[in-house]
């Protein structure tokens, strides 16, 4: 059987309607659950077959509850379960998760009625459970104001983003009949009447009042023992969260002491053997060659460090800009023909002109291809040979670096990626480097939705191949991100 009402209702201004209406409080859902508990506790305890008038969310939580206590007392209860009717929707207007419940209590008992109320019905801000019983009653009201409306005087906003949840928990008849009454009065002509007959007990037992309230503080202990735990569990991960970050800043720190060393060793290396008397023209030259060299590499490494913490600090604050990968990938694969042709390596490109503009942080794309086209050449031999190539792939466009380099091993290329990570090699040839081109590429390639994946054999080549997003299609979180 379901009911709908004729006009619009709220529970708590008839509740405020009476005279010397009860207080409400500022409380939280946690203790609004801890009363509904306690109260479903006491009428299951006591077999208290009740008329049940209630809205409560519809998450599992919450109605579980009218399933407990319908379950225990059984076909001499009623409830009435008030749902807002959406527009629109099929089904008499159920919400999904009280639809399913509905559902479940309806096929339990027959004495379950739902009420649907208009789509703009005030008690979509309120949450309440009603016992009517001549034995017990009771009304746990809970109401969630209005937001403050902007001052048109002053200019200032209400700040507070969460309103405060204003409870009520009253067993006054009076109060009780009133909201009987309203509810009465609301109900459209047409549906089945309620009966009109019942008169609340001014006042409940004292013995059964004096259960519910060690009941209540029961459930308010074990309520605030779940939340401690989950707090708990929060703050532990926090901590180790914590804990992780100081243990990879130490490791970054020794890491960058290490890479500065070494190169000032073979600088003051060199320049001790510069002072020999006995120092001919070649080993001079070597030494001096050597110093040029150590101070390049000393140079490229602090300006990595500058670069990562210029990056991580202004990353989330850059805008997204529409690029076409013709317009970068030339213009950098020429920049770098004189270092392959030194090196003997074959440096070619493909990048159809017809390929989509692609989303990427302001200036970005650019230094994604400079990072991984300088770690292919820097990493194939004499002779050896770089391809990059650009095609599109679904709703992305993917971008491929390939080469016939020295590769990296399999249970490396999954930190390739970290900081300050440099790949082991057991050719004596040192390549140098501060180990944060890598770490910088994914850091913008995240910022822009994109992703890179590496696939590497030793001493075959690896291939890198980065995937952007089409401004066609760029997904959904980038394009709400840009609006905001």
């Amino acid at each position: 059987m379901n009911l709908s009402l004729a006009k619009d209702l709220s529970v708590y201004q008839l509740v405020m309607g009476v005279q010397a209406p009860p207080k409400p409080l500022s409380l939280s859902p946690a203790t609004l659950l801890s009363l509904v508990r306690a109260q479903i506790d006491l009428l299951i305890e006591q077999q208290i077959a009740a008329t049940l008038w209630v809205k409560l969310p519809p998450e599992k939580i919450w109605q579980s509850e009218l399933a407990r206590y319908q379950s225990s007392v059984g076909a001499s209860s009623l409830i009435y379960t008030c749902q807002i009717e959406e527009r629109g929707q099929e089904g008499a207007g159920e919400d999904k998760g009280e639809g399913e419940v509905n559902a479940s209590l309806s096929s339990s008992s027959p004495h379950h009625v739902s009420v649907y109320l208009p789509p703009d019905s005030q008690l979509r801000r309120e949450n309440f459970l009603m016992v009517l019983s001549p034995q017990f009653c009771s009304l746990i009201l809970a109401h969630r104001p209005l937001k403050k409306r902007k001052n048109q005087t002053s200019g200032k906003v209400n700040t507070n983003k969460t309103q405060p949840l204003l409870i009520i928990n009253t067993f006054e008849g009076r109060v009780l009949q009133q909201v009987l009454l309203g509810i009465q009065q609301a109900i459209a002509p047409e549906s089945s009447p309620i009966p009109a007959d019942f008169i609340c007990p001014t006042a409940p037992q004292a013995a059964l009042i004096n259960q519910l309230f060690a009941k209540q503080l029961l459930r308010q202990d074990e309520i605030n023992r779940q939340i401690i735990s989950v707090r708990t569990t929060k703050l532990q991960q926090h901590n180790q969260e914590l804990y992780n970050k100081e243990q990879l800043k130490d490791e970054y720190l020794k890491n960058v002491c290490q890479e500065l060393r070494t190169p000032l060793t073979h600088m003051k290396t060199a320049l001790s053997l510069l002072n020999s008397p006995n120092l001919k023209p070649p080993q001079r030259q070597r030494y001096l060659q050597m110093l040029n060299t150590q101070c390049d590499h000393q140079n490229s490494l602090i300006t990595g460090l500058l670069e990562l913490v210029q990056l991580e600090r202004n990353l989330e604050g850059t805008t997204l800009e529409s690029v076409r990968l013709s317009d970068i990938v030339p213009g950098v694969v020429s920049t770098y023909q004189p270092v392959a042709q030194e090196k003997g390596i074959m440096l070619a490109y493909t990048v159809p002109t017809e390929l989509p503009s692609v989303w990427c942080v302001s200036g970005g794309l650019r230094q994604i291809v400079i990072n991984l086209l300088h770690n292919s050449l820097k990493f194939t031999p004499n002779g050896g040979q770089v391809w990059v190539r650009a095609r599109t792939q679904g709703d992305y466009v993917q971008l491929e670096f390939r080469d016939t380099g020295i590769g990296i091993g399999e249970n490396e290329i999954p930190k390739i990626f970290d900081r300050f990570y440099r790949v082991r090699t057991a050719a004596t040839e040192d390549y140098g480097g501060a180990g944060l081109g890598l770490t910088i590429v994914q850091q913008l390639l995240l910022r822009c939705g994109g992703s890179i994946s590496v696939k590497s054999k030793l001493y075959e080549g690896s291939t890198f191949t980065v995937q952007l997003a089409s401004v066609d299609n760029i997904p959904k979180a980038i394009a709400t991100e840009n609006e905001l």
